[in-house]
């Protein structure tokens, strides 16, 4: 006998400022993000299979639908931020694909940021051009 998954599950993903917040249903594929189709809300189209990438692996894009709600950073960071929300979306309604999802390095959080700029710095890092006279 097959488990029943969850009425809705709710997961988060995060990346550079990003924050996905993601709601899974049963469903025929749909993604909607901030109210819109995937495909109308990431013109580039490897923004999108950057999104949809733990569903390709896992052989689940017609099984569940997904309503996100995304903020703060760039494009890129949110669509990532997306991926990981996604794939821990994933693992909370079937605890057997977390093998197949952290193999393919979906699972871990990449939690690096800007670095600050510091005063008296041109940048983070970067110093002013050194005049001796």
């Amino acid at each position: 006998m097959a488990e029943k998954a969850p009425k809705q599950i709710g997961a988060v993903g995060k990346r550079k400022t990003s924050i996905a917040r993601i709601w899974m249903t049963s469903g025929g594929g749909n993604i909607i993000v901030n109210g819109r189709e995937l495909e109308r809300y990431f013109g580039r189209q490897v923004l999108r299979i950057l999104a949809a990438q733990p569903l390709v692996l896992t052989d689940r894009l017609q099984s569940y639908d997904f309503k996100v709600n995304v903020e703060g950073g760039g494009l890129s960071g949110q669509a990532e931020a997306i991926k990981y929300g996604i794939a821990k979306a994933l693992m909370a309604a079937e605890p057997k694909l977390r093998g197949v999802l952290k193999k393919a390095g979906f699972l871990k959080r990449d939690d690096r940021i800007v670095e600050r700029k510091k005063y008296g710095r041109a940048g983070a890092r970067k110093r002013f051009q050194f005049s001796k006279r």
